[in-house]
């Protein structure tokens, strides 16, 4: 399942102590990195620029 996340292999399942269920909870409970990347693109307001820098 990490692949289809587009995590690298063994990112949760080479974690020592960590059992099949665990892993897949924890993967199902994740975070899809590019996901986050969209929406954090889509959803938070541009960092405004300082009024000094853009006289320049």
């Amino acid at each position: 399942m990490e692949w289809m996340q587009g995590l690298d292999a063994g990112w949760v399942t080479a974690t020592p102590g960590l059992g099949r269920p665990a892993q897949l909870t924890a993967l199902g409970n994740g975070v899809v990195p590019q996901q986050a990347a969209l929406a954090l693109q889509l959803l938070a307001p541009p960092f405004p620029r300082c009024h000094r820098c853009a006289i320049r």
